[in-house]
Parts: C-alpha cells; sequence; structure tokens
C-alpha cells in the first residue's frame, strides 16, 4: 500500500543513544509524524511514561472513589469531583470545575405487580446486600433500580414477552398475529441500546414497559454468580437511561446548546427525548413470576431465555399493574478540567476523557477507565517535572453525568463548541475497562496510530505486544478464510465504528472532532452492570484483580496523548481510512442487492402459498404481506466520491515518503503548522451543518448510532436508514449528502498533500 512508505516506515541510520542514555536500534522505526531527531527523543519520553503507572496507585484510587454511590447529583458525586480537582492540581495541572444544571429525574413511585392470570405477586424492586460485600449495603445511599426518563404513569394491561423488544421482534409477532396495542410488553436486555425497548413498544401501542435481564444473556447460564463468580445474581438489576437518543444526545432541556446557568430551557413536558409510556427495569428473580403467568403460543427457540419455564408470548392472561412516578428536578453537573499548556501551539487541543459519575458505586463502570486516567495525568505531571514539555495543549476531563446520557460531556462541548471547532485535535475516550484483549474504535484517520501504539505496549498476561494479542484473537474469532487472510497480510488492523454509549460521542457526532476510544476485556463475564454490586469487592475478586490491565490502558492512552501532542506533523493517516469508506460504499449496493432478491422471493413464496402451507394449522399464523421492489439506487455519486478520496490518500502518501526522504529538516513542527491546521479539519468535512435526516444533532455524515441500535454505530448511516425504512427518495438524497462530504473530506486531503509538498520543498 501506498501509505507504507510512511514516516513509520523510515528507520534510523545508525545505532545511537537517545537523549536519556537509551541505546537506539538501527532499525529502530521513526515515529509517524515525527522526524528522525525527534522520534529519538519522542522514544525516550515515552519509555519514561510507559514505566510510571503504578498499579498500587489505580487499586487505591478505584478504592477511594468507588467507597459510596456518586451517582448525579448525590453528596459523593460532588466530593469525588473534588477529589478529582484537588489530584490533578497535585499533578500539575491547570485544573478546575465547570458546572451545568441539567434534569435528572429521580424515582419517586415504582411498583410492578401481577394482578391477573396467577398467584398475586408484587416484584421487590430492590437488590440485596451480599455478605461479605462491604458497600453493597450502602442502601440509604443507592439509587433505586429505575430507568432515568421514564415517563410517568400507571398502567395496567395483558402481558406481551416480546423477546428483546427490538424491531425485528415485532416482526416475529406480526406473524403469530400478536398486538402489543394496549399491552404491556416485558423484554429482556440485550441486542440494543435498553431506551431502543419502550421506544419500539410505544410505536407498537404498548402502553407500558418492562425490562430484565435474563440469566441466559449475563445469569447462572453463562457460570457462577455473585458473589461465589462474577455473573448477575437472582435479584441483580441493570439501571439505566431510557432517554431516546434519536434526535440529541445531552440534557434533554436544552438541546445543541450548553445547560449553563442562564441558558433557555424547554418546559419539563415539552422535553423530546423522554419515553412516551412507563418502564422499569426489574431482575430475573422478580421477571419469573409474570413470564410463568404469560400463555399462548411457544415462543421461537431464539427466543427462549435461561429461566427454567416455558417461554410463551402472550397476550395474558397475565395482566400486570405497572405504575412509575419521578421526581423532576435539575441537579447539578462537576465536570473536572484539567490542562497541561502547549509550549508550541497552545491553541491546539488533545483531549483526554473517563467519566466519574455512576448508578451506584461504579467499580468497572467508570472507574476502572478513570483511574487509568489519573494514572496517565500523574505519570505526565512526573513528565514535566522532569523537563517535558507537550508541543500541544493536552486537556484531561472528568466528566459528570455520563450515565443519564453523556450530559457532562455534552454540555461541555456544546458550551465550547466554537472554540473546540478551531482548537480541538483529537478526543481520546475510555469508559469500563477490565482483564483481556485491546478494543479500539473511531475514527479511521487515526486507525494508523492506534495500531502504532498497540505495537509499543506490551501486553501484561502474555508479553507480547498489545497489537499481536490483539491480533491473533482476532484470528482465533474470524470465520472466514478471507477474513484470516486479510489479518495476516494488512499492515493495520481494523477499528470499529464509533457510535454513542460513551463521551466520544459528542466530538464525533456533534463537533467532527477525530476519536478514539480504548479498553481492555474479553476474559473476565461480568454480570454486575449498573447494579449495587458494581464495586470495589466485585473488582477485586472477579475482573482486573492486580490493575495490570488498567496500566496497559494508561500506556496505550497516554502514549496516543503523548503522540498526537508532540508530534511534527500530526499522525493522521487516510490510506486506512479511504479503503474503510470504499467497504461502506460496498456494503450499501450489497444491501440493496440483498434486499431486492429477499423481496422478491418472499413474494414468490407468498405466490405460492408457501407460508401458509408450512404453517401449523392448529396454531395462529399471519402470512407477511407482498412488498413493492425497492428500486435500483443510484450509487455513482457514493463510489465516485469514495475513489476522488482514495486518490487523494494516495496523494497524502505520496507527499509524506517525500517529506520523510528530505530528512529531519523538512519536518519542524514550524513548517508543518499550516498542514497540520489542514489536517484538524479533515475530520469537520465529513459533517453537514444540517445533520442527518430528522436528527439535526448528529452532523457526521459517516458514522452515527442507528435510530433502532442506540449504542451501535451504523457506517453512512443516512443513506443505511433509508434503505431500511424503504424510504428512496430520502435515501436517493442522502447518497448525496454522504457523497459531498466524503468529496470535501478528498478535497481537504489532496490540499494538505499539496501544502506539505510545498513545505517539503521550501515553498
Amino acid at each position: 500500500m501506498i501509505r507504507r512508505v510512511a514516516l513509520a516506515s523510515v528507520v534510523l541510520c545508525a545505532a545511537s543513544l537517545s537523549p536519556f542514555g537509551r541505546h537506539i536500534a538501527a532499525d529502530e522505526p521513526v515515529i509517524a509524524g515525527f522526524s528522525a531527531q525527534s522520534s529519538r527523543v519522542e522514544r525516550g519520553w515515552e519509555e519514561k511514561f510507559r514505566a510510571t503507572p503504578d498499579q498500587a496507585k489505580l487499586r487505591e484510587y478505584m478504592q477511594r472513589l468507588s467507597a459510596r454511590p456518586h451517582n448525579v447529583g448525590s453528596p459523593y458525586d460532588k466530593d469525588n469531583a473534588e477529589w478529582l480537582l484537588a489530584k490533578f492540581k497535585e499533578f500539575g495541572f491547570d485544573a478546575h470545575i465547570e458546572s451545568f444544571s441539567v434534569l435528572f429525574p429521580t424515582p419517586k413511585e415504582r411498583l410492578v405487580e401481577l394482578v391477573e392470570g396467577g398467584p398475586k405477586f408484587t416484584a421487590k424492586l430492590q437488590e440485596p446486600p451480599v455478605p461479605g460485600d462491604p458497600t453493597s449495603d450502602q442502601q440509604s445511599e443507592q439509587l433505586p433500580t429505575y430507568n432515568a426518563y421514564s415517563a410517568d404513569g400507571d398502567v395496567t394491561g395483558p402481558l406481551v414477552y416480546v423477546n428483546y423488544g427490538i424491531p425485528e421482534d415485532y416482526e416475529t409477532l406480526d406473524r403469530h398475529g400478536i398486538s402489543v396495542k394496549g399491552a404491556i410488553v416485558i423484554a429482556r436486555y440485550g441486542h440494543a441500546w435498553r431506551g431502543i425497548k419502550p421506544k419500539v413498544a410505544a410505536e407498537h401501542g404498548a402502553i407500558g414497559c418492562i425490562i430484565y435481564s435474563d440469566p441466559r444473556d449475563d445469569g447462572y447460564s453463562a457460570g457462577e454468580t455473585y458473589p461465589q463468580g462474577g455473573l448477575r445474581p437472582r435479584e441483580g438489576v441493570q439501571r439505566g437511561s431510557v432517554q431516546d437518543s434519536t434526535e440529541f444526545m445531552g440534557d434533554p432541556l436544552t438541546p445543541s446548546v450548553g445547560a449553563t446557568a442562564d441558558a433557555k430551557r424547554l418546559p419539563i413536558k415539552n422535553a423530546p427525548t423522554t419515553t412516551t409510556i412507563p418502564v422499569i427495569p426489574i431482575s430475573y428473580g422478580d421477571a419469573a413470576p409474570l413470564l410463568s403467568a404469560i400463555t399462548g403460543p411457544v415462543v421461537p427457540e431464539a427466543w427462549r431465555g435461561g429461566l427454567p419455564i416455558t417461554y410463551r408470548i402472550g397476550p395474558g392472561p397475565a395482566k400486570v399493574h405497572l405504575k412509575m412516578f419521578s421526581n423532576w428536578e435539575m441537579k447539578p453537573l462537576y465536570d473536572v478540567i484539567a490542562k497541561i499548556p502547549g509550549s508550541e501551539f497552545p491553541d491546539e487541543w488533545v483531549l483526554r476523557g473517563n467519566h466519574h459519575d455512576a448508578w451506584v458505586n461504579g467499580a468497572e463502570d467508570p472507574i476502572s477507565g478513570l483511574n487509568a486516567v489519573l494514572e496517565e495525568a500523574r505519570s505526565l505531571g512526573e513528565l514535566a517535572k522532569a523537563g517535558w514539555k507537550p508541543k500541544r495543549t493536552i486537556v484531561y476531563c472528568a466528566w459528570d453525568g455520563e450515565e443519564p446520557g453523556l450530559l457532562g460531556s455534552v454540555e461541555w462541548l456544546e458550551t465550547h463548541a466554537d472554540e473546540l471547532r478551531q482548537k480541538a485535535v483529537a478526543y481520546v475516550n475510555s469508559d469500563t475497562n477490565g482483564r483481556g484483549f485491546l478494543g479500539v474504535d473511531g475514527a479511521h484517520s487515526l486507525e494508523k496510530l492506534a495500531n502504532d501504539v498497540a505495537r509499543d505496549v506490551a501486553d501484561p498476561e502474555t508479553k507480547l505486544s498489545v497489537w499481536e494479542r490483539w491480533q491473533l484473537k482476532n484470528l482465533v474469532d474470524a470465520n472466514s478464510d478471507e477474513a484470516r487472510s486479510e489479518l495476516r497480510s494488512r499492515s493495520d488492523l481494523r477499528i470499529d465504528i464509533s457510535g454513542g454509549g460513551s463521551d466520544h460521542a459528542g466530538f464525533q457526532n456533534f463537533l467532527g472532532v477525530a476519536v478514539l476510544n480504548y479498553g481492555f476485556g474479553g476474559e473476565d463475564q461480568g454480570g454486575i452492570y449498573h447494579s449495587i454490586y458494581d464495586d470495589f469487592y466485585w473488582y477485586t475478586h472477579f475482573s482486573d484483580t492486580d490493575f495490570a490491565y488498567g496500566k496497559a490502558l494508561a500506556q496505550v492512552a497516554g502514549t496516543t496523548v503523548m503522540r498526537l501532542a508532540d508530534a511534527d506533523l500530526l499522525p493522521f493517516d487516510f490510506s486506512d481510512q479511504s479503503e474503510t469508506i470504499q467497504t461502506y460504499v460496498r456494503g450499501l449496493q450489497s444491501y440493496g442487492v440483498q434486499q431486492q432478491n429477499e423481496i422478491r422471493e418472499r413474494n414468490l413464496e407468498i405466490d405460492e402459498g408457501a407460508f401458509s402451507a408450512s404453517a401449523d394449522p392448529k396454531q395462529k399464523y399471519v402470512s407477511p404481506a407482498r412488498q413493492d421492489m425497492p428500486p435500483h439506487l443510484n450509487f455513482a455519486p457514493l463510489q465516485n466520491s469514495a475513489d476522488a478520496l482514495t486518490r487523494a490518500a494516495a496523494e497524502y502518501g505520496k507527499a509524506l515518503a517525500q517529506a520523510n526522504a528530505k530528512g529531519g529538516a523538512a519536518l519542524s513542527s514550524a513548517s508543518m503548522s499550516q498542514v497540520n491546521r489542514m489536517l484538524i479539519d479533515t475530520e469537520r468535512k465529513l459533517t453537514n451543518s444540517e445533520g442527518l435526516p430528522g436528527r439535526a444533532w448528529y452532523k457526521h455524515q459517516i458514522y452515527a448510532p442507528g435510530v433502532y441500535t442506540g449504542y451501535e454505530a451504523k457506517a453512512i448511516p443516512a443513506v443505511r436508514e433509508a434503505m431500511e425504512q424503504k424510504q428512496w427518495r430520502v435515501a436517493e438524497q442522502a447518497i448525496a449528502s454522504a457523497a459531498k462530504a466524503i468529496l470535501d473530506e478528498a478535497a481537504q486531503v489532496s490540499a494538505a498533500a499539496t501544502k506539505l509538498e510545498k513545505t517539503t520543498a521550501g515553498k
């Protein structure tokens, strides 16, 4: 590939000593974005940095921060913010707290009871303390089990089991001739963000929604439950927000503007992101009597959970009374913002963040990631004391209010939007962290950077590089010869698309800032998500017990921050990006063909009577309706724009190779400043000020969380979702919008290549 002749492939010509006295091997690669000399200096500082994080300190931070419940608006939430502020200042950062006022409802009245169809039963809606777990009994400070931003309501209706409660499940209900209109649905957690479940239920006429954790997904079917093991116990409940993220994220009352004291707010009754029906989460202990009382058709095999019952769909004869009322109050947020000023480019900001609020004690979510952030900050502070000065300003952020809907990060970035559009180079995020393999998602212009960093950090268990273990794990998991061949031949491992669900989302979706999101996991079994059992005792017995992967996270994310902050030429790369966008375009074309083939075949089977003939005559069954054939969409604008970006990426790779050939003199930070400004703006070019159709807050045209997926991202989302919803005119318009964004990106990359060539030539 053309880009393989870029900076990272250049090697030092002779063995030498770094400024720290470290022996530099003759074949040691120069870091992408650095001259040979500045790479020597950077490697010395990076090695010093990666040797500094202390696992004992990570443990100490977690024990302190998770000692008490610290949800938004709680006393310990503020206490933690003030403690974090003091720590950042102790580490040498210029730090302050920024406060916002947001709508955060807490439960006032909750009730789920079976009133007909079986023995009268009232759900406990309570998680009991666990003997030996010293913080699980802090009941006076714990938020009750609830879903924030549920509508108030008192409803009674027949119960219908809807599996995961996603659109495909309602198609299955249609085949059985079952409607949820006027019913209360019960859905299990999983396969989509929780807020999708009441959204889809309401769209189908349901009057209430219950969400439960099935043991097949994170309970005893998968292993030992807490406290014998790490999985969800019988009374464990997943709290969480059900705020509808379709339109925007952040405070429901201040869309697109910061929730400052003087902000203009919507009336609470007009908040557009609260649910339209009441919703309550329950444990599988509480769910079992409800599900046992349902009759009707036996569910399809894929719908069967792990409870020792026959799963049936309903409706009824089980009838449930559901009551949910909240205190709709304004609560304060406390974002902790800490800076190290840049020595050469103080108005170029590299941002790094993780949130500090939790639903309860939150050792895994979020402290397992936040303690790494703290250790990074301490380690960078030690470097600064030793004489290191980053070229660019580094901004560390401990966000509040992530759990209810990314409140702290979104309100901060909306408040500072104009400044961030000018100054933000990139944002590096983490959230939860565990034991196992590196996971990376983000902007594909930073894919090469993430791969290069992963090659330079050691996995604490195997002593391979983090990158090698990541690659070998992907080989084991690959399900085709083609995938395995790519893993062995492609220089960089592919990173995932960033969607929603954590604090990177606002930077990407609203501002068009390039992001990376890091975290380790895959070797620990978690079943305590958003419960009272997510605490220090659980984490130190069943997750990253010695904090080795907390240290690894600090090393990976901190090294990424350093390279972005210190690079002479910012390490954006467009070959991986252009190749990935080409795969997205081909994927849309393939999906269009698939849609046509599926509808053609289904219509034929309807005409042949296949559905009615194969159905059990003794069971109610409704054949699907014929569908119009999808039109042939014109993907040429997307194909042409993707090809233009491929050419521009090749131009940039060539200019980069020429800069390398000139040696260190061509890559001084000062000479590269104009090129860097152009590189910072490349991700902005993939946005559209009008946003996605019906979703003006979501401005990125290539990545966005799906309307019916929530956290999970979709590529070229406006086109894909219009096709899924068979809105062909919208799809054609979305093709044009996405193509324009890609063409704008191609033009920016090409201009950066031209500027780099001229700068290298001294023009």
